[in-house]
């Protein structure tokens, strides 16, 4: 299992770096010159970039493999960063973030794939997802306060550059880490594909339709909760009481991290089906955004703290959800799926809380996008088959 802890290495320092800016971003952006509504396009822009990355990692990576593009988004997206340091206009930072995130949208196609091709089985294939899920929310702990602590300490040039550095070293590693040729061979044998029961279903070929076994508007939850996501994000840095002294910022953002840990330490959740984790934890994500868009008498603290449990059950249950229903030869092109539906909700979600904030509450539109996805989810698709 070496070849996991490098992974989960690799996507700890991607992970870092990326939750590491959010609660810098926006005030970043501020110093610029930029108005609310640019920052809301700055951040969105990010995402949708996302898009062509993921579509060309969702091949790529079934055909090639994992580890070129790995080595390739840590140590392209760290030399951008380097770039991002010595920004001087809004719009400047708003191509640098664009080709960010098609350099980064490699990434975790490739890692997640890598990861479910090497398990022995699917009991731990849905432990190395959760620990993937584990790694996520301990750099997304740890990250919005010590990037926010870094810009106090020695300013956004050199706070970019530290966090660039860290990712060209990281992917210089992984050329040496990952050993995947050796891996597969040893892991060539495919898992069985189930569906979301744990009933057996035929193992198909590289020419499967997803929408065979993965619904299309099952996407709709991943989008939204991404959209849902990209409104706080935008939201949160630009409170007042957060713009007074981005250390607030810092600490919003790891009180949702916090909340995410605390889920995913519940490992007994993993003997849930993982579509019922997803149904659940959307609906109760849903239910705090409508308390906030209310402003209902529970302290934006542990509202964030709440909305931090939700995600903690949401994303590991629809990682090892999609893994266990798809053929091993598709896990690329699925994850490359899942990333791209969570591109375009992180694209929608700010742009449309930039746009909307001064006329209808963020958190309500929020509220409504992941109820409505929840509406369309079509619930046959996952019924158990009858047995005869």
């Amino acid at each position: 299992m070496r070849t996991a802890l490098w992974l989960y290495l690799f996507m700890f320092v991607a992970f870092f770096d990326l939750h590491a800016q959010y609660p810098i971003l926006s005030p970043f952006a501020l110093s610029l010159g930029a108005a609310p509504s640019f920052i809301g396009l700055i951040m969105g822009v990010y995402s949708i970039t996302h898009l062509p990355g993921n579509l060309i990692a969702g091949y790529g990576v079934d055909k090639y493999g994992s580890k070129f593009f790995i080595v390739f988004s840590l140590i392209v997206a760290g030399i951008i960063l380097l770039f991002q340091s010595n920004v001087k206009d809004p719009w400047h930072l708003l191509y640098i973030r664009s080709i960010s995130g098609f350099v980064l949208a490699f990434l975790s196609p490739a890692c997640l794939s890598l990861l479910a091709r090497i398990a022995k089985d699917r009991i731990q294939q849905s432990k190395l997802m959760a620990g993937n899920g584990l790694i996520h929310t301990l750099a997304s702990v740890v990250s919005p306060a010590a990037g926010a602590i870094l810009v106090a300490k020695i300013g956004f040039t050199t706070a970019f550059s530290v966090l660039g550095w860290i990712l060209i070293i990281t992917g210089f590693l992984a050329i040496f880490g990952v050993k995947e040729k050796q891996l597969l061979s040893q892991s060539a044998g495919k898992l069985p594909v189930l569906d979301h029961h744990g009933h057996g279903m035929p193992d198909e070929d590289a020419n499967f339709p997803v929408g065979a076994s993965v619904p299309w508007l099952f996407f709709l939850i991943p989008m939204a909760l991404s959209c849902s996501q990209g409104i706080l994000f935008f939201e949160l840095p630009l409170m007042e009481s957060a713009r007074e002294s981005i250390l607030t910022s810092g600490v919003f953002f790891t009180l949702i991290s916090l909340g995410a840990l605390l889920s995913i330490s519940f490992w007994f959740l993993n003997k849930v089906s993982p579509f019922i984790r997803t149904v659940c934890g959307s609906l109760s994500l849903a239910v705090v955004f409508f308390g906030l868009a209310i402003q209902w008498a529970i302290p934006l603290p542990v509202s964030l703290f709440l909305i931090g449990m939700a995600k903690g059950v949401i994303y590991p249950a629809l990682a090892a959800l999609l893994a266990s229903i798809t053929s091993s030869s598709r896990y690329g092109r699925v994850f490359s799926l899942l990333s791209i539906s969570y591109s375009v909700g992180a694209f929608i979600g700010p742009m449309m809380a930039g746009q909307l904030r001064d006329h209808i509450s963020s958190y309500f539109i929020a509220f409504f996008i992941l109820m409505l996805a929840l509406s369309l989810l079509p619930l046959r698709s996952f019924k158990a088959p009858v047995t005869t």
